[in-house]
């Protein structure tokens, strides 16, 4: 009989231990060493074997170059997420809060797969009829979709075996469990043993695989980090709290663009996708106000249109406030001490507030010059004229650096109607190289931007 072996893991980084500690000795958590039992068995042992498939040690000129295969799901920014489409073989993990419409993205994404491409929807949270229920609410037509009610991954692999789905989903992956171990479903070992079966079933037949991943308060996928790295696409379902708007951000692919942005819109029938964007993101305004200016940012191969809006006023603190949302906060005071050093702009004994709106979050340096310019229009209650486009990263030495895609980003302003804009002097278009109906203004310094806007 396999003997018991009692191991501690840790639910934070899933480092294991011969004996429990307070602290885990490997990422520093305290408290997070749960008790693990695992028994020693020669079919788990089996079952690790040829992982991906037994293709025996090869040259890299011998491995066929053909670009991998693979089937759309019929919903364009699905599809520009993923990089173009489903892989066959490609696993891709799905995170976001509950509610978010996770469930729903899948259950219509999968409603509306191709006819010669079959689906297997495992959920392990919900019953068949509240499934069914759903599906009546999308308006889903459930004559080729195939559901599971199960969670035990031996019974799903082997109804996998018998159906053939090309398109599996588990929904989630944190209800799955294992016989081989007795921890609890949801615990280190068992998210990181039942999504290796899966995986490894994937890789061997072909089909392609999307986990459903619960995620912590914090925001980060739960279970162990290992899961992040054991798929080929890693999901975030993103949005703000009331906002009707979802965002699903690619964060890793290996089969495309990470950081990849596709925009849904949550109506009473479902999810809808949004083709363009940065309608939803402009506010608009009737008149010019002071505060806002509109850049031009890059999420993955799509160039996005986004506000930036900014709000300087007297603070009653010892020490003012400076807050960011969409932007990284401890950027915004280093962008101020820039306005200070080499703009002649101090904002000593004021509160900043910095906002982007409809809840995208900027990432990349190019909203530098757009911040500052923000607060300097809030401050001197002076607005940027309301056909003006700006971007542009700036240095601590009050140099304008450029960006990366300058001719596409001011393509995309010229194509929504913007006539002016203010960019790094090396990303202006340069000889034959002619933005249509926009005036290119470039500068170097800090201070020339200031004072073209004067």
């Amino acid at each position: 009989m396999a003997k018991a072996k009692t191991t501690y893991t840790c639910t934070a980084c899933g480092a294991m231990s011969p004996k429990w500690a307070g602290q885990c000795a490997d990422c520093g958590a305290w408290n997070t060493l749960e008790e693990v039992v695992q028994v020693a068995s020669a079919v788990g042992a089996k079952r690790r074997g040829n992982y991906a498939g037994d293709s025996g040690v090869q040259t890299l000129a011998e491995v066929p170059q053909a670009e991998e295969a693979r089937f759309t799901t019929r919903s364009r920014e699905l599809d520009r997420v993923l990089g173009g489409g489903l892989v066959v073989g490609g696993v891709i993990l799905l995170g976001g809060d509950p509610g978010i419409g996770k469930s729903t993205l899948l259950l219509q994404s999968l409603a509306q797969l191709p006819e010669e491409v079959s689906a297997l929807y495992v959920t392990g949270e919900e019953s068949l009829r509240q499934v069914a229920l759903r599906a009546n609410r999308l308006g889903v037509e459930g004559d080729r979709l195939k559901v599971l009610a199960e969670t035990a991954v031996e019974a799903i692999l082997a109804a996998a075996q018998r159906e053939r789905p090309q398109v599996i989903v588990i929904d989630s992956v944190q209800t799955i469990f294992t016989e081989q171990l007795q921890s609890a479903p949801g615990s280190v070992s068992q998210v990181r043993e039942t999504a290796a079966l899966l995986v490894r079933y994937a890789k061997q037949s072909g089909a392609a695989l999307f986990l459903v991943g619960h995620v912590t308060k914090e925001g980060t996928l739960a279970g162990p980090r290992v899961l992040e790295h054991m798929v080929d696409t890693v999901l975030y379902f993103e949005s703000d709290s009331g906002s009707r708007y979802r965002l699903l951000r690619a964060v890793k692919n290996r089969f495309g663009a990470a950081n990849e942005l596709g925009v849904f819109a949550m109506a009473e029938t479902g999810l809808k996708e949004v083709s363009n964007p940065s309608a939803i993101f402009l506010s608009r305004h009737d008149a010019e106000v002071p505060g806002s200016v509109v850049t031009v940012t890059r999420e993955g191969s799509r160039p996005l249109l986004v506000e930036v809006q900014a709000l300087v006023a007297d603070s009653p603190l010892s020490n003012p406030r400076r807050v960011a949302l969409g932007l990284e906060g401890n950027r915004l005071s280093m962008l101020l001490a820039v306005l200070h050093r080499h703009g002649g702009v101090a904002t000593f004994g004021l509160d900043v507030f910095l906002n982007v709106v409809g809840g995208v979050r900027l990432t990349e340096t190019a909203s530098d010059l757009p911040a500052l310019l923000a607060v300097l229009s809030s401050l001197r209650d002076r607005p940027l004229p309301h056909d003006w486009v700006v971007f542009g990263e700036v240095g601590l030495a009050g140099e304008i650096r450029p960006v990366q895609n300058g001719e596409e980003r001011l393509r995309e302003a010229a194509k929504h109607g913007f006539k002016h804009a203010l960019v790094p002097r090396k990303n202006a278009p340069r000889g034959a190289t002619v933005i249509e109906g926009m005036e290119v203004i470039g500068v170097e310094r800090l201070s020339e931007a200031i004072d073209a806007l004067s």
